[in-house]
């Protein structure tokens, strides 16, 4: 499966729950349109991408469930912190991955936010949700390869 490329900017938010809870397939990047303050409050790093997911809607990809905390010297100018905020693609991508979700039982989850150069972009996920024996496994998995990595180190010391 084609990967996009995801150029390297400033990490904003990484959601790292979705890792956990998701197998990921592809990965895309993805404009995002904000206002003035929300980009000013992400600069802070004040956002939250856990619980956040994406759903495409008359040909348009929103993302919902991101809270971005209302900017401290924004104030009336301040929008909704959990806003539908619209995602940026090409119609022919949001086509393919309408195909995905509504046939396939994939899900558009949002795996981290980032800068590139001065715009906001969001990298998504087009995931498989895990069952709780696939999470053990990863868990399993995790914990031997940092047992063989520690292993590994000490050995090499003490050569």
């Amino acid at each position: 499966m084609a990967e996009k490329k995801k150029s390297s900017g400033r990490l904003i938010c990484q959601n790292r729950a979705a890792r956990h809870e998701y197998f990921v397939d592809e990965t895309y990047e993805a404009g995002i349109e904000l206002y003035g303050t929300e980009v000013k409050s992400l600069r802070a790093g004040t956002v939250n991408l856990k619980d956040s997911w994406c759903r495409i809607r008359d040909g348009e990809l929103f993302l919902i469930g991101m809270h971005v905390s209302p900017y401290e010297k924004g104030n009336i100018f301040n929008r909704d912190p959990l806003r539908e905020r619209r995602l940026l693609m090409h119609k022919k991508e949001i086509l393919r991955l309408l195909g995905y979700v509504t046939r396939d039982g994939y899900s558009l989850i949002p795996l981290s936010l980032y800068f590139s150069g001065s715009r906001v972009k969001v990298e998504l996920g087009l995931c498989k949700g895990k069952k709780l024996y696939d999470k053990r496994e990863s868990a399993a998995k995790r914990s031997s390869d940092r047992e063989i990595e520690r292993v590994t180190k000490t050995r090499s010391y003490n050569d």
